[in-house]
């Protein structure tokens, strides 16, 4: 007899919403998470802007989350946290979950379906391949994030943001309000990443910059990052000679898109979207492997945590569908 229903991997909202969905429906559900708290990203996000489609009201990222937390603890869904999954094994009537943590060490777990709802990471430096030195100063905006909102700490003084996503702007605005001097915000492209109100509430309303057709070239400073070296970029994204110019900072902060995180879909051999980085889906959520599902931002970037619920939904919905017609064909 298998252990689960589902084992959903990935405690964030997506993980949230699709695990309790199915537990509504009667499914056995198991959510695995790598941090020590459920809530994924939105623990960091005290700004805010979130629930205005699935509330109808306006919350913070840590109220947001907080509903699916109660509800699935309500719920009675087993949670394991500091957890991860090292490999997945597809059997002949499920899968197998090889998992390891400090508390109880390595483990086998079966299920009838996996929900992949793993999230996306940050681009780094060195995907943009800047060049310069390693100095400390140099930071995903998601990462200067947590550090600001989780962890009380002020990454830089003055600070130049590449990048125009959502997080980066966000945290232009965050920065300052901490004290810190953000000289500007330099987007590759001829117009911005992020959304719309975050360009007026976070960039205009605290009057910082945002210059398009520039980028950052080249980073200065051995131990710590002193300035940078910005230049203009043509419509091909080929530098313009000439156009280079140097900014005193000691924080470079990136905000240049998220990738889903897809490591665990690969190892199960899932088709992948080269347009998207995320699973090939069909409009049930289910991947090229059946009864493995995808859905949130290890689907695809969401713009809206509400947008990545309701897709998590689906999912779940869907998950117990495939469930329920095994158990036809077995009986």
């Amino acid at each position: 007899m298998l252990d689960y229903d589902s084992i959903v991997i990935g405690g964030g909202p997506a993980g949230l919403a699709a695990a309790y969905q199915m537990k509504i429906e009667g499914a056995n559900v198991l959510i695995l998470e790598r941090e020590d708290r459920l809530g994924g990203i939105l623990k960091q996000c005290i700004h805010d802007g979130f629930g205005l489609i699935e509330f109808n009201q306006v919350l913070t990222g840590p109220e947001y989350a907080d509903y699916f937390v109660s509800a699935v603890v309500a719920a009675k869904i087993d949670i394991v946290t500091k957890t991860f999954v090292t490999d997945i094994q597809r059997m002949k009537e499920g899968f197998q979950v090889t998992t390891v943590n400090s508390r109880k060490g390595v483990q086998k777990l079966t299920c009838k379906t996996i929900i992949l709802a793993t999230g996306c990471r940050e681009r780094t430096s060195k995907q943009l391949m800047i060049t310069g030195d390693r100095p400390a100063g140099i930071y995903t905006a998601g990462t200067a994030q947590y550090m600001v909102n989780i962890e009380g700490l002020l990454p830089c003084s003055q600070c130049v943001i590449l990048g125009s996503g959502d997080i980066g702007l966000i945290m232009a605005r965050r920065l300052t309000l901490e004290g810190a001097k953000v000289v500007g915000v330099y987007e590759s492209k001829a117009t911005p990443s992020g959304l719309a109100r975050n360009i007026q509430q976070c960039l205009v309303d605290f009057d910082i910059p945002i210059h398009y057709r520039q980028t950052v070239v080249e980073v200065h400073g051995r131990e710590r990052l002193e300035s940078v070296t910005i230049a203009e970029v043509d419509a091909q994204m080929k530098i313009v000679s000439g156009s280079e110019k140097t900014i005193p900072c000691d924080g470079l902060i990136l905000s240049v898109g998220l990738i889903p995180e897809n490591e665990i879909a690969e190892k199960l051999h899932v088709s992948i979207d080269t347009r998207t980085n995320g699973p090939i889906v069909d409009e049930q959520m289910m991947t090229s492997v059946p009864g493995v599902f995808s859905c949130g931002n290890a689907l695809k970037v969401f713009d809206l945590v509400d947008h990545v619920t309701a897709n998590a939904r689906i999912a779940g919905k869907n998950a117990i569908k495939y469930i329920q017609k095994g158990r036809e064909l077995i009986g």
